[in-house]
């Protein structure tokens, strides 16, 4: 993720600049396999982006300071927004949470793109980054590059959302598309693994936590919850073999794996689990690796936003969205 967003700042620098006033400087990266580089007036980026392509490390870079681990990064350089984009654990929230609370007690801004933290302690870091003044984004922490936050908060502000539900997670939604081709589970995990939509241990995806993670983010972030991830009902997609799929077709129905947030009552509730959709639903229509979610309003009906869930240049794209939000906001 952090390599796609370096690719697009690298490309985009100049209309960026020109188009939405954003002047920026890549001035230190800190990767535990990579290797770490700081430089006070700004790394080269595409002598950056040549070595992790011709070496898988930037430790051969030319000039700047080597060695510093990621606390250190955060601490003593001279950034001021900090882009964290570590692998979640969705248990723990580690070793992001410690990455975000450092950046903001040396009030530093930051974005993320690591579900653990927001689903995890939302509020808690909320509070801390409005007591150091600073700014916490975390677009890309749901639908990727595809806009569900900003739509939810801003665009839709005020319309009465009692209900958000949708296809939160492409790995499961491209091995129940490919299901329906006759093909069986295994067989298209497998593929799904080959294609790099599926980890080698798919727990994450196949059993629902990556899409519990989002579904706490939107209860709490959109919805004004409280939900702990142990408050969500969570079924994965393990148990559906080919004669579900069939007895779904022939009642002209689909299976999907849905993520729901919904309003009862004063309460806020979550959950994620394979559904049957009428065939006409708009998210029914939703296939192969693609995500969708659907906004159920008071005031506008329902809003249904689709596009990509995941992918370096699309979670790029999210990073870039909170950075140009920043931007803004301090002006």
């Amino acid at each position: 993720m952090g390599q796609g967003f370096a690719e697009i700042l690298h490309k985009q620098k100049d209309s960026l600049k020109k188009q939405y006033g954003l002047d920026f400087e890549v001035v230190a990266i800190s990767d535990p396999v990579k290797g770490s580089v700081y430089e006070e007036d700004g790394l080269k980026l595409e002598k950056i982006l040549s070595l992790v392509k011709e070496t898988g490390k930037i430790d051969g870079y030319a000039g700047g300071t080597k060695g510093l681990d990621s606390i250190k990064t955060i601490i003593s350089t001279n950034a001021n927004v900090i882009l964290e984009v570590s692998p979640t654990d969705i248990k723990t929230g580690e070793p992001a949470i410690t990455h975000i609370t450092t950046a903001f007690n040396n009030k530093k801004h930051v974005i993320t793109t690591n579900k653990g933290p927001v689903a995890l302690a939302y509020k808690e870091l909320s509070d801390l980054a409005n007591k150091n003044n600073v700014f916490f984004k975390f677009e890309g922490t749901v639908l990727a590059g595809t806009p569900a936050l900003n739509l939810g908060l801003e665009a839709l502000a005020g319309v009465g959302i009692k209900e958000i539900k949708g296809i939160l997670n492409g790995t499961t939604n491209y091995i129940l598309t490919e299901m329906e081709q006759g093909r069986t589970y295994e067989e298209v995990l497998k593929e799904a693994q080959r294609l790099g939509y599926a980890e080698a241990k798919p727990d994450a995806d196949v059993e629902g936590w990556d899409a519990l993670a989002k579904v706490v983010i939107l209860a709490n972030v959109v919805m004004g919850g409280d939900l702990k991830v142990e408050d969500i009902e969570r079924e994965g997609i393990t148990k559906i073999g080919l004669s579900d799929i069939e007895s779904a077709k022939s009642e002209n129905k689909r299976y999907k794996l849905i993520g729901k947030v919904w309003r009862e009552g004063s309460q806020i509730k979550g959950s994620v689990g394979p559904e049957k959709l009428d065939i006409q639903d708009s998210l029914a229509q939703v296939n192969g690796a693609t995500n969708a979610l659907t906004f159920m309003t008071n005031n506008l009906g329902e809003v249904t936003i689709i596009g990509p869930g995941a992918g370096k240049k699309e979670t790029g794209f999210a990073l870039l969205t909170d950075l140009l939000s920043i931007c803004r906001r301090k002006e």
